[in-house]
């Protein structure tokens, strides 16, 4: 059967069929990458594990592109396999964050270049926070989701979602320690 390709029932699907899909597949990762990408990098910290993230998880959409009928929903999906993918990586023994007492001294930058130091404070103090408070600090507040969205996402209760927001935010707050003032806007 050259024609067509198989479906999993074993049935033949068109060609016409899988190259619509492969296109509406094509323009979905074009427009998304790099906003996936972004999301995994500040989940993980690292643009290496960031750019893996992001393509296990266009992997595995692309794996399940034919089954997924609602596209609206397909931001959603992707949140949740990147955010799946992080935090299971993170369990992983090999893969464990190790502190040390090193401590990095962060000079105050004055200029254009504000917005890049602050950037690397933010990033900084999230690879100080476990990775399931980190998961919910980057869908709360800088994918802008609200706490039963972010709750969906991670596969768990509101309540839960609130109290790894509050747990996250100290931590957050204690790896800051002094940094957090060069987080506030001035004025």
């Amino acid at each position: 059967m050259s024609q067509g390709s198989r479906n999993r029932a074993g049935g033949s699907v068109r060609p016409g069929v899988v190259a619509d899909a492969e296109q509406e597949f094509d323009a979905y990762f074009r427009a998304r990458r790099d906003a996936v990408r972004r999301t995994a990098y500040l989940l993980c910290g690292d643009w290496h594990r960031a750019d893996d993230h992001a393509q296990a998880a266009f992997v595995a959409l692309h794996r399940h592109w034919r089954r997924i009928r609602d596209r609206a929903a397909l931001d959603a999906w992707m949140r949740r396999t990147l955010v799946r993918s992080v935090v299971d990586e993170s369990r992983r023994p090999w893969r464990r964050e190790r502190s040390t007492d090193e401590v990095i001294s962060i000079a105050p930058v004055d200029g254009p270049a504000d917005g890049v130091a602050t950037r690397h404070v933010l990033v900084d103090g999230l690879r100080a926070v476990p990775p399931r408070q980190r998961a919910v600090l980057v869908l709360r507040f800088l994918e802008g989701l609200d706490v039963a969205a972010t709750a969906e996402v991670l596969g768990c209760s509101t309540g839960t979602v609130k109290s790894q927001t509050a747990h996250g935010l100290a931590a957050l707050r204690a790896a800051l320690g002094d940094s957090l003032e060069d987080l506030r806007p001035a004025g």
